[in-house]
């Protein structure tokens, strides 16, 4: 790791932009700020550290999420005014779930922002509970009928994956993914805590339950 960082040029505020880039691809993660605390911070612990401009404090990328950054390298630009930062990312940079803050543009095209905005439509759904909605209709019968229809899917599902008709397959796949976000928001568990588990497990040296058996 490049550590040479004792000219680094903090502006009025004493911060410095921070560009974080994914080590392997070196795709635009995340800007950011730093100041002498969290580089510091950064250099001694291995994971980004960064300053909240709003919440006017420390923050620990990861810390509460457990999408972390592991840093490989830390550079400045020619007028040290600027670093950028390669780490090995343990989960999404963007705090909506994307991976990049700088495809928050496309993340309607992207299988995590559709199941963010479905989430969220089926949340509203039950706060209201609409005449005429068929997930208002599952809301007002109880986690039971839910899970029945949770159990329904999952074996049209698996009936459909012997069959050799693809379309199916992905029809009956997005009945049981809606289905499971309605089980998801009747006990209360937010998508976002599924992401985090998933990201826990990508964690280097972490072993999934599945993988144990």
């Amino acid at each position: 790791m490049n550590t040479d960082l004792k000219d680094i040029k903090f502006d009025e505020h004493g911060l410095v932009p921070a560009i974080v880039q994914d080590a392997r691809t070196r795709e635009v993660l995340t800007l950011a700020y730093m100041n002498q605390e969290s580089l510091a911070r950064t250099l001694a612990t291995g994971e980004t550290w960064f300053w909240s401009r709003s919440r006017n404090e420390l923050w620990h990328k990861g810390e509460t999420s457990g999408n972390t950054q592991q840093v490989v390298n830390i550079s400045s630009d020619c007028d040290s005014d600027a670093i950028v930062v390669l780490v090995n990312p343990a989960g999404p940079a963007c705090h909506t779930g994307a991976r990049s803050c700088f495809a928050i543009e496309h993340e309607e095209e992207q299988s995590g922002g559709l199941l963010h905005e479905l989430y969220a439509l089926i949340q509203s759904r039950q706060e209201e509970r609409p005449e005429g909605s068929y997930t208002t209709y599952l809301f007002d019968k109880g986690l039971d009928k839910i899970l029945k229809k949770v159990g329904e899917e999952s074996a049209e599902t698996i009936i459909a994956a012997k069959n050799d008709d693809p379309k199916q397959l992905v029809a009956e796949t997005a009945d049981l993914l809606y289905h499971l976000l309605v089980m998801l928001a009747a006990r209360d568990i937010k998508l976002d805590d599924v992401r985090d588990e998933l990201a826990q497990r990508r964690k280097p040296g972490a072993t999934s339950a599945a993988e144990q058996k």
